[in-house]
């Protein structure tokens, strides 16, 4: 792919809206969507590719490209090296007794990203710590707040009094 194709490509991806310049989010819903079903954060064995359809933002005119995983894993190449380096980050200051039981124990990814292909394993190579996905990553925070609001012996104990930190 040309490197104006890719351009192209990105652009639709990003449903002709791309990057949030202040935060370098994404502001388009169909990027997660893609990323999901077609990317991943390693090789996968057998590739994919799909068909988007979009708006060219510099002729205005409904486009079509093709893009595959290895395309999709190179734009969301950056933001995964960012989510490594932040949990190696973290481990790193992270209290002793505490890195003992995650070492031990390992990490569970939640939320949308957990859905990407590839990233557990990704994510335990470069820490050298375990790492599962949640079951139902996209609810389980939300499912285990309400369990955690519900039972107020539970969260009189993990509660931080206002203005300290833990």
């Amino acid at each position: 792919m040309s490197t104006a194709a890719w351009h192209q490509a990105t652009k639709l991806i990003h449903g002709g809206f791309g990057p949030d310049e202040s935060t370098g989010a994404t502001v388009a819903p169909i990027v997660q969507s893609t990323a999901f079903a077609y990317g991943s954060a390693e090789e996968l064995e057998v590739p994919l590719e799909m068909e988007m359809r979009g708006r060219d933002l510099l002729s205005g005119l409904p486009a079509e490209v093709i893009v595959n995983d290895e395309e999709i894993r190179r734009a969301l190449e950056r933001s995964i090296k960012l989510i490594v380096e932040n949990i190696k980050a973290a481990l790193e200051v992270t209290p002793p007794e505490l890195t003992a039981d995650i070492y031990e124990r390992g990490m569970v990814l939640t939320g949308g990203g957990a859905l990407l292909k590839g990233l557990d394993k990704l994510i335990a190579r470069a820490t050298e710590v375990p790492v599962r996905i949640a079951d139902d990553p996209l609810t389980c925070l939300v499912r285990g707040t309400g369990i955690l609001l519900e039972n107020k012996k539970l969260l009189k104990e993990v509660q931080v009094p206002s203005g300290q930190t833990r």
